[in-house]
């Protein structure tokens, strides 16, 4: 963390507070359809980066040197996002707190809005082990998960001590994407940067892994390949996982260690900061009580 915060004060020091333009900083466990959103606000205009602190944080683990993150002045990008995502491979990568690296490195904690994340626990968690079995066991990625969910709450609680407004955002809320991104801009007061097009025109923008696409990469250990994890598609629109690789024991696990109840309560926030009445949360996420059923 340390070396994280030193990293990221080179390329924030000697900058005034009004310099920093409003950073809406995205956060979630692994595999919770981060990365899309992450285009969406590229295309919808806002310089958007993956994992800038996680990057750095990857470099201290390896012992290599990490790249400060650069932010462009208020002046010309009012505007901007970033996505941190928790997990998969080491336990340092499910528990670090980017945000408390961002304060302590000095963004100002009047610039930021936190966007907490969340999916299905039962569709994440079998992405996790479908996407990275072959590079780590499966108790591990199931160790790093779980400690990475109950990460949730350090988060938000950290946002919420220095004050930085924090809205939840659950992936499933984008089955019905056009209204759903409509009203998180409207909450971001982005509202003028809302278009149907950004949302349901993506066209070759949205081939996550190209040069077309409009997200800014961040620099990583060579030893952690980013290829073959995203897929591409025309629009920001929501995709079902199939769940059939988790066991019984799996599926007990998300109920034990209570799994199923932060994610329960990441969907009645959602509802609440969308401002989503009863009819459309039903049809968006049906009986949460029954998550991972």
């Amino acid at each position: 963390m340390n070396e994280t915060t030193d990293c990221l004060s080179e390329g924030f020091r000697n900058r005034r507070d009004d310099d920093f333009p409003m950073l809406f900083f995205a956060w979630g466990k692994c595999r919770v359809g981060s990365t899309p959103l992450n285009n969406l606000f590229g295309v919808a205009g806002l310089p958007s980066y993956y994992q800038p602190v996680k990057g750095i944080l990857r470099h201290a683990l390896v012992g290599s040197a990490g790249v400060p993150w650069n932010v462009p002045l208020a002046a010309d990008q009012p505007h901007i996002f970033s996505k941190e995502t928790a997990g998969p491979y080491v336990l340092a990568e499910s528990l670090f707190n980017p945000l408390q690296s961002l304060i302590e490195a000095g963004y100002p904690s009047n610039r930021l809005h936190a966007i907490i994340l969340d999916r299905d626990p039962a569709g994440s968690l079998a992405s996790w082990l479908d996407k990275w079995s072959d590079r780590a066991s499966q108790d591990t990625l199931v160790y790093n998960y779980v400690a990475a969910v109950l990460n949730a709450v350090r988060i938000e609680s950290y946002a919420q001590q220095h004050g930085i407004p924090v809205t939840h955002y659950v992936y499933e809320a984008c089955k019905e994407a056009v209204f759903t991104v409509r009203m998180l801009f409207e909450r971001l007061g982005l509202a003028d940067r809302f278009t149907e097009d950004a949302v349901t025109a993506w066209n070759e923008m949205g081939e996550l892994e190209s040069e077309n696409t409009r997200i800014i990469f961040s620099d990583v250990p060579s030893i952690h390949p980013t290829s073959g994890i995203h897929g591409s598609d025309t629009a920001y629109r929501y995709r079902a996982r199939p769940t059939t690789s988790l066991t019984d024991e799996h599926r007990e696990l998300l109920q034990r260690y209570g799994i199923n109840d932060v994610y329960r309560a990441s969907v009645a926030a959602c509802v609440n900061d969308l401002t989503l009445d009863t009819a459309t949360s039903d049809r968006l996420f049906g009986d949460t009580n029954g998550a991972a059923a």
